[in-house]
């Protein structure tokens, strides 16, 4: 194929994936390039288990061209500073992953290392006092970060908790504006070239047959491409993931709307707790092996903040990813690439990721072996790194109250992971990944959240006095006193919001 000659790309499935892939596509690259064709079903439902996201999604939104304010209004999303966790260390304890720094740097070291001596000597506070993020969480305010990188209200990022099965029809209509057509159908067979191996066509339920020279698998689970077709295989990571179902139900508003998702251990797993504008996402992920079905439907029934809104819905997975997420001439997106618990709201973000590689792979010519083998160790990677990150909360556990808790604590981790920890605990320092999701603050969040304080701290430090590094702790705090200050609540920015946006159509 030359590069004048425009791919026919053929997205199978709908859903977050299949929209995300087929708006990006339309959006970033010319119509001369590419001919992009969604096929759905009307008779298949989206999962949509993940309302949740990263602040990574605000980029992918806004370099297809979408307006904050139409899609917060169209999927009524909050705003979304960080993940709190309860009783992942201990029952009792409480922790804020935020999207945001801890501190600033001190003497040009970390933060972190200053406050870990100064809390051996007893003269800090928590870690998350120190972060603006952390404390607009407790204290329900809002407001977009300042745009003077001098300004300490700069210094944090921000994510969207939308309902997942709005944003699928929200992006249809985002993609078909731009050239995207859609096919109503169910894929019943899957032809492939007998030379190459591609598949160059599926004949749907309906008769209709759909001919191209890309394709995007975004079946879900079933990976009707990918695997059905292709037989790409599985890697299973369940046994440092033990969690392999989940109960999901709507419940009703109750109190003012965090900004913020909820992630509460229970005995077999956790439970999930993503306020909307119009009513909260809740979940309870668990491990069939550690307790039974009903036990964990009544555990997320007795753990709502509201009236549950419709029946609880049963979903199945198992954690871990496709062989190669690239085979031949087809992309597996989405669930159909892999799945990891949405306990840090990764799945959208993976979806993500997904697309935007293949898109700064493209063109594709010839065997695209090249491309096909970048990908798929870029995405490999990126799933590893989650998975690590995923395995630290459970494996960085002090729970001994149940034969779940005793299992996770006591499993054995990759490498990858041990290796990190070990240099954490030893010297206060995180290894720096050349590529992975989750940066500095994150890891430093869920070490210090989940108990796992270093030893030893940066030797640099010593040659400042205490009173000298307490005044520096206290300057921060004050600062985030004075950018707190300016900020409103999270229900009063969403009001403005929705006002401003009133007050746009009207003219």
């Amino acid at each position: 194929m030359g590069q004048d000659v425009p791919r026919r790309i053929v997205v199978v499935g709908g859903g977050t994936a299949g929209w995300m892939a087929a708006a990006a596509l339309v959006s970033v690259l010319p119509a001369r390039r590419v001919q992009v064709t969604l096929i759905e079903s009307e008779a298949i439902g989206i999962i949509g288990v993940g309302e949740a996201t990263l602040p990574h999604l605000r980029q992918f939104n806004e370099t297809i061209g979408i307006d904050e304010a139409e899609f917060l209004e169209a999927t009524s999303a909050t705003m979304k500073l960080g993940i709190e966790f309860v009783n992942w260390a201990r029952i009792g304890d409480r922790y804020v992953h935020p999207f945001g720094d801890f501190g600033a740097d001190i003497a040009g070291l970390p933060f972190h290392q200053a406050w870990s001596r100064m809390r051996a000597a007893g003269q800090s506070g928590e870690i998350g006092d120190y972060s603006l993020p952390v404390r607009m969480c407790a204290e329900n305010r809002f407001e977009r970060p300042a745009d003077d990188p001098t300004d300490f209200a700069s210094r944090f990022g921000y994510a969207y908790q939308f309902d997942a099965t709005r944003y699928a029809p929200f992006l249809r209509q985002h993609a078909e504006a731009r050239g995207a057509s859609r096919v109503e159908g169910i894929v019943n067979a899957v032809h492939r070239d007998p030379a190459t191996g591609n598949i160059h066509r599926l004949d749907l339920d309906n008769g209709q047959v759909v001919d191209g020279d890309f394709f995007f698998d975004c079946t879900g689970f079933r990976g009707v491409l990918i695997e059905q077709a292709l037989n790409v295989g599985y890697e299973d990571w369940s046994h440092w993931l033990p969690c392999n179902r989940a109960i999901a139900v709507p419940s009703e508003k109750s109190g003012p709307t965090p900004p913020y998702t909820r992630a509460t251990a229970h005995q077999a797993g956790w439970q999930w707790r993503i306020p909307l504008q119009h009513r909260t996402g809740n979940g309870h992920v668990y491990a069939s092996d550690f307790t039974d079905d009903d036990a964990a439907r009544q555990v997320l029934l007795d753990n709502l903040e509201g009236n549950a809104l419709a029946d609880p819905r049963p979903l199945r997975f198992t954690t871990g990813r496709r062989k190669q997420f690239w085979s031949h001439n087809c992309i597996s997106v989405g669930l159909a690439g892999g799945f990891l618990e949405p306990l840090e709201s990764t799945s959208i973000h993976l979806t993500q990721i997904a697309i935007t590689q293949f898109i700064e792979l493209f063109p594709v010519t010839g065997d695209y072996k090249l491309e096909r083998d970048s990908y798929n160790a870029h995405i490999a990677r990126e799933f590893e790194r989650v998975r690590d990150f995923l395995i630290l909360h459970y494996h960085a556990t002090e729970r001994t109250d149940s034969a779940f808790w005793n299992y996770v604590r006591t499993m054995p981790i990759p490498d990858s992971l041990a290796e990190k920890m070990a240099l954490f605990r030893e010297t206060g320092r995180v290894a720096r990944y050349q590529q992975g999701l989750f940066l500095e603050p994150s890891w430093l969040a869920v070490y210090l959240g989940q108990r796992v304080h270093p030893n030893h701290w940066d030797g640099r430090l010593d040659v400042i006095a205490d009173a000298a590094l307490d005044q520096s702790l206290n300057a921060i705090q004050s600062d985030i006193e004075r950018a707190i200050a300016r900020m409103p609540d999270h229900d009063t920015w969403l009001a403005r919001l929705a006002t401003r946006a009133e007050d746009s159509r009207h003219g």
